[in-house]
C-alpha cells in the first residue's frame, strides 16, 4: 500500500482524521490495487471508517463512503458478513440514502457468492432491515434490496427463511406502507416465482400471488394496469403460465376485455390486458392464443383501426410482437384483407404521425417482415412481399424517404426496415430496380453519426450475408457491398494531399 495511505488510513482508524485527510485518502486509494489494499487493510480500520458515518456532516459521509466502496471492495463477501454484520445493519437503518446504497451493494455481494448467503440467513434482524429498504423513498435502495431477496430465494433454505418465518409477516408489513410499495413486494414475489416451480409453490401458498391476481378486478383502474403488468412478467416462465392457466385467471383476463366496451375507465387498463396475451401468444403458441382468445385478435384490431393515438401505438407494439415468429405471421394471414388494410394504415402512420408512434410503427414493421433464410419458403416470401405493397403505393421510396431524413431515431428504423427484408430475393429485385438505391446504400456520406453507421453496416451486412445477392445484385455491386463490410462501420477513405512548391 502506498505510503501516504497507509498514513491517512491510520488516523481515519484513531477518528482523528481531518475532512481533507479523508478526502486525499479517497484519492489516494483509487491508485492503490486492490491486492496491495487486502494485505493492509485491517477489521479496526474498517469499523472506525463505519463510525465515522455516524456524522451530521453530509460532506464527511460522502467521503467515507466513497473510501468504504474502495476499501470492502478488496475483501471478500464471506469475511463482509461474518465480521461487519452489526455494520451493515445500522448502515441500512442510516438516514443518508449513499449509505443504504453502499451497504445494500455489500448485501448484494454477499448473497451472490454462495458461500456467504447462509451466514447472512442466520441473521434474521439484518434481512428483516433488508425487506425494511423495499419501502425507502429512495428507489434505487428499494431496487437493491428487491435484488438482493430474490438472490437469497433463489435457495431452499432461504425460501424458508423467508416464507417460513416471521419475515413473511415483514413483507406484509411493509406492503401496507403505500399502492407503490405493495407493487414492489409483488415485483419481488414474480421475480422469485420465475426460479422455478418450487419457488412458485412458496409464493402462491403465502397467499401473496393470489392477493395480486384479486387486485385484476378491483375498483383502483391504475392499480388494475399496474397488475396486469406484473400478471404479464409471470407468464413468461412455464410455471407462471401452468399456474395462470390452472387458476382460470386467462379467462378472467379475455372476460375483461369483453366487458371494457362498458367501462368508460377501460383506457386505463385495457393496453395492458392486449399487451398480456401479446407476450403469451408469443412465448406460448399464436395460434392456439388466438383461436381460444378471438376477443384479444378481434380487440387489438379494433384499437389498430381507431383514432386514438395511445390505442394505435399498443396496437401496432401487438402485432409487432405476434408477427414476431412464423406462426404468429400466418396467424395475421389468416385474417386477409382486413390485415392487409391495417398495413395500408400503419404504412400511413410510420409517414405522418408524431415521432413516438412512428417509431413503433417502424418497429413492428420490420418485425413482421423479417424471414429467417431456413424458413424463406415460396409462400412465406410471396406473404412479406404482399405485405411490403400493401404498406404504401411505393414502400421502398417511403422509407427511403424517412430514412434521408434527418432526425436519427427515424433515419436508423427506415434502416432496420431495410435490413429485416434485405435477405429475401423479391426485396433484393426491388432495391436493385430503384434508381440510385444501392449507390445510397454504398454511400458512408449520408450517415452523419455512429447509430446510423451501425444500422447501415447492418444493412450491408444482411445483404452481403444473402445466398441471393450476388446472382441479383451483379458482380459489381456485390464486390462493393463485401468491400463496405470489410472496411467496417467508420471507415474514412484517406484523401492524399500534394505539396506545392511556393503555395501558402
Amino acid at each position: 500500500m502506498a505510503e501516504a495511505a497507509a498514513e491517512l488510513l491510520e488516523r481515519a482508524a484513531r477518528r482523528d482524521a481531518t475532512l481533507e485527510e479523508l478526502r486525499a485518502l479517497r484519492v489516494a486509494l483509487q491508485a492503490v490495487p486492490l491486492a496491495a489494499l487486502r494485505s493492509r487493510l485491517g477489521e479496526h480500520h474498517l469499523r472506525a471508517l463505519f463510525g465515522l458515518l455516524a456524522n451530521n456532516d453530509r460532506e464527511q459521509v460522502s467521503a467515507c463512503v466513497s473510501i468504504l466502496e474502495r476499501l470492502l471492495q478488496a475483501l471478500d463477501p464471506l469475511y463482509v458478513i461474518q465480521n461487519l454484520r452489526e455494520e451493515l445493519q445500522k448502515g441500512l437503518f442510516h438516514p443518508d440514502d449513499s449509505v443504504k446504497i453502499l451497504t445494500m451493494s455489500q448485501v448484494g455481494r454477499i448473497v451472490e457468492d454462495p458461500a456467504a448467503v447462509p451466514e447472512i440467513l442466520h441473521y434474521p434482524e439484518l434481512l428483516q432491515q433488508i425487506i425494511n429498504c423495499i419501502g425507502g423513498e429512495k428507489i434505487a435502495v428499494a431496487k437493491e434490496a428487491i435484488k438482493s431477496l430474490a438472490r437469497i430465494a433463489q435457495s431452499q433454505e432461504g425460501l424458508e427463511a423467508l416464507f417460513g418465518s416471521s419475515l413473511l409477516g415483514d413483507l406484509r408489513r411493509v406492503m401496507a406502507t403505500s399502492d407503490v410499495v405493495r407493487y414492489r413486494v409483488y415485483e419481488l414475489i414474480v421475480e422469485i416465482s420465475s426460479v422455478s416451480a418450487e419457488s412458485l409453490n412458496y409464493c402462491a401458498s403465502s397467499g401473496l400471488i393470489p392477493e395480486l391476481i384479486g387486485e385484476l378486478t378491483g375498483e383502483d383502474v391504475l392499480v388494475r394496469a399496474t397488475c396486469i403488468e406484473m400478471l404479464t412478467s409471470l407468464a413468461h416462465s412455464p410455471q407462471g403460465r401452468q399456474y395462470l392457466a390452472q387458476q382460470g385467471v386467462i379467462d378472467r383476463i379475455s372476460n375483461i376485455i369483453l366487458g371494457a366496451e362498458s367501462d368508460p375507465f377501460s383506457s386505463f387498463y385495457l393496453p395492458g390486458f392486449v399487451k398480456f396475451f401479446g407476450n403469451l401468444a408469443v412465448v406460448d403458441s399464436p395460434q392456439q392464443i388466438c383461436e381460444r382468445y378471438p376477443v384479444f385478435m378481434e380487440k387489438v384490431f379494433e384499437m389498430a383501426e381507431s383514432q386514438d393515438p395511445t390505442m394505435i401505438g399498443v396496437a401496432v407494439d401487438t402485432l409487432g410482437i405476434l408477427g414476431s415468429n412464423v406462426e404468429g405471421k400466418q396467424v395475421l394471414q389468416k385474417t386477409r384483407s382486413r390485415f392487409q388494410n391495417l398495413l395500408s394504415k400503419i404504412g400511413h402512420q410510420a409517414k405522418n404521425a408524431p415521432t413516438e408512434l412512428r417509431l413503433r410503427c417502424l418497429d413492428a414493421i420490420s418485425s413482421l417482415l423479417y424471414l429467417p433464410p431456413e424458413q424463406q419458403t415460396e409462400d412465406l416470401l410471396r406473404m412479406t412481399e404482399s405485405w411490403f405493397t400493401s404498406l404504401s403505393s411505393q414502400p421502398l421510396e417511403l422509407f427511403r424517404s424517412i430514412s434521408t431524413q434527418p432526425f436519427p431515431d427515424l433515419h436508423c428504423r427506415a434502416l432496420r426496415v431495410f435490413t429485416a427484408i434485405a435477405n429475401q430475393p423479391w426485396a433484393q429485385k426491388l432495391m436493385l430496380s430503384s434508381p440510385g438505391f444501392v449507390e445510397y446504400v454504398v454511400d458512408r456520406s449520408v450517415e452523419p453519426d455512429k447509430a446510423s453507421k451501425d444500422a447501415k453496416y447492418e444493412l450491408v451486412k444482411a445483404l452481403v450475408n444473402s445466398k441471393t445477392i450476388a446472382e441479383i445484385f451483379g458482380n459489381q455491386y456485390y464486390l462493393r457491398l463485401r468491400a463496405y463490410l470489410q472496411e467496417g462501420p467508420y471507415y474514412v477513405k484517406a484523401v492524399s494531399t500534394t505539396a506545392v512548391e511556393g503555395a501558402e
